[in-house]
């Protein structure tokens, strides 16, 4: 099995102090995104990045899965199995399991602010799932405590990145009464 990846954010001045001080309002989450696929295009990783860098610091990290290796005689169950078993080796332990899924549950900005909340106070990570090119493998779904739908839409993978992202810290700057999000 090819080695996981995890990215590092650079801190950004001030932000972790005012997450430290945020912070005090109830335990401390951490969100583990691990994403089948490395090398993204520049603007994947700068979506990503200018969300994940407002949260406080180490709050969100990212971790590339490498894709399971496809010819044309490579068989999807098989691939799918690979990518699980790279996945599967990094979950944190006792983590919360997130699949995304295009055939999950829809959740509205007030319902994820509302999850949020909950993790928060629950205090285990929280992992969230997003599988490669041909999803995630059928015993990682079963593994996950949830199954969430961005869209019935299937989307880039890169864009889920930016997506997740980008919602994680609407929903957490909605909790810390923070003006980014409007109704």
């Amino acid at each position: 099995l090819a080695p996981v990846r995890a990215r590092r954010r650079r801190p950004t001045p001030g932000v972790e102090e005012q997450g430290s001080s945020r912070a005090g309002r109830g335990p401390r989450v951490r969100v583990r995104l691990l994403a089948v696929g490395t090398r993204m295009p520049k603007w994947v990783d700068s979506g990503y990045e200018a969300y994940a860098r407002r949260l406080p610091a180490g709050w969100m990290t990212l971790t590339e899965i490498p894709a399971a290796k496809r010819t044309r005689t490579t068989r999807t169950d098989r691939a799918l199995e690979a990518e699980w078993k790279r996945i599967r080796g990094a979950l944190p332990s006792e983590a919360r399991v997130i699949a995304l899924d295009r055939q999950g549950h829809a959740w509205s900005t007030a319902q994820l602010v509302h999850r949020l909340e909950r993790w928060m106070h629950d205090g285990r990570t929280v992992a969230l799932l997003v599988g490669g090119a041909d999803g995630i493998a059928p015993a990682g779904l079963e593994a996950a405590e949830a199954s969430w739908s961005l869209s019935a839409l299937t989307l880039p993978h890169g864009l889920v990145r930016v997506i997740l992202a980008e919602q994680i810290y609407r929903a957490w700057a909605t909790l810390q009464n923070h003006p980014y999000h409007r109704e």
